[in-house]
């Protein structure tokens, strides 16, 4: 019984960090991801290694709204530590593929010729996630935001991410991340109404995420 308590314990500890992790980066608060980060990392098993990742990814992430892209290349690569050690150790976990494929690219937008270096393991990474998770919404979200960035002539363009965004949307309609980047997809393919009912769901769901606010205000009605 005991074991089954610090086992529950343990597993509504990492929750909590996730949802603070979250609401974080809905402030775009990059002081609060980094000392969530750092508290993670202290630890060596798997799951606090996916831990510190994560948060590193979500600074990068808050680093990148902001327009800070140097400071979103270096978190990521931090993070790409945490997540490699993850993977190394349960390399079937598709969140831990998912994560490590979503370090990589974020890494390229700050230096296009990292794209070099990292782009083979972003979509390595984040293809493994969705064989071994198919079903998972945010895999697909980040599959998603892979093809976005990925030139149509290399194979990716917005016609694939808004298809993957649609997926990851129907998978799990109360992702607030899932119609956030559809809006955003939809906008860089000039379907601006389309748009911005995505980014309204999106803010329907989440209605703290600033850059769903940022994205839905810099997008026009038609």
């Amino acid at each position: 019984m005991k074991l089954v308590f610090l086992l529950l314990v343990s597993f509504a500890a990492l929750a909590a960090a996730r949802t603070d992790m979250e609401r974080a980066l809905d402030r775009q608060d990059r002081a609060a991801l980094e000392k969530l980060a750092v508290e993670a990392s202290k630890k060596t098993d798997a799951a606090s290694q996916y831990q510190a990742a994560l948060a590193y990814s979500y600074l990068a992430q808050a680093a990148m709204e902001a327009g800070d892209k140097a400071a979103s290349k270096t978190a990521a690569e931090t993070g790409m530590g945490f997540a490699r050690k993850a993977v190394e150790a349960k390399g079937d976990n598709a969140e831990y593929r998912r994560i490590l494929g979503t370090l990589c690219g974020q890494v390229i937008p700050a230096n296009v010729l990292a794209g070099m270096k990292h782009g083979r393991c972003a979509m390595d990474e984040v293809n493994k996630a969705v064989e071994l998770a198919p079903k998972s919404s945010i895999a697909w979200v980040s599959h998603g935001v892979g093809n976005y960035y990925l030139p149509a002539a290399f194979g990716g363009g917005v016609d694939k991410a808004i298809l993957d965004f649609e997926k990851a949307a129907q998978l799990d309609p109360k992702s607030a991340e899932a119609h956030l980047w559809l809006g955003i997809a939809l906008r860089k393919a000039g379907k601006n109404a389309d748009a911005r009912k995505a980014l309204e769901k999106s803010l329907q769901l989440n209605p703290e995420r600033a850059w769903a606010k940022q994205q839905w205000e810099k997008t026009p009605a038609k």
